[in-house]
């Protein structure tokens, strides 16, 4: 795979768009799509089980006791997702988040609508004074994923 970056300032703070291994750039936390029962899956989120280990699932298991599920969706469901991450990320003082294109395999979602969400909200989170967040990454696997979304990026900054 080709090594490809994209690094914007949003202000003070910083997305990056590239390829790679998610579980092999250094952040704070990963944000992740999970299946509804927040079970160890394929892709992205079988990755980030193989390289956290069972640390990752005695979590989970304690976050299932709490809020039992969780179900994927729309556009709208996605951008909660996204939203939702840098929420999580904030309320534990994460400043560096990496996130892959959540809903685009398994799941289906067209790539570039997704990119088009998922970068409309992490733009409009990263410009609000108020968050910890200092660089937001998607870490993608392939070139049209980060065409796509270095195309919203773009497309969103311009």
């Amino acid at each position: 795979m080709v090594d490809a970056r994209l690094s914007i300032p949003i202000g003070t703070r910083r997305l990056e768009i590239r390829t790679g291994d998610i579980t092999a750039i250094p952040a704070d936390a990963i944000g992740n799509a999970a299946n509804a029962q927040l079970r160890g899956g394929t892709g992205v989120n079988g990755a980030i089980h193989r390289a956290g280990g069972p640390a990752i699932m005695r979590e989970l298991n304690s976050i299932r006791q709490h809020i039992g599920h969780c179900l994927p969706g729309a556009a709208e469901v996605l951008r909660s997702c996204y939203s939702a991450c840098v929420r999580l990320a904030d309320s534990h003082g994460i400043e560096s988040l990496t996130l892959p294109a959540i809903s685009t395999g398994v799941y289906g979602y067209p790539l570039q609508e997704a990119a088009d969400v998922a970068v409309s909200e992490i733009v409009a989170r990263l410009r609000c004074d108020t968050i910890s967040l200092e660089r937001v990454s998607f870490v993608l696997f392939g070139a049209a994923p980060f065409r796509a979304f270095a195309t919203a990026a773009l497309r969103q900054l311009s």
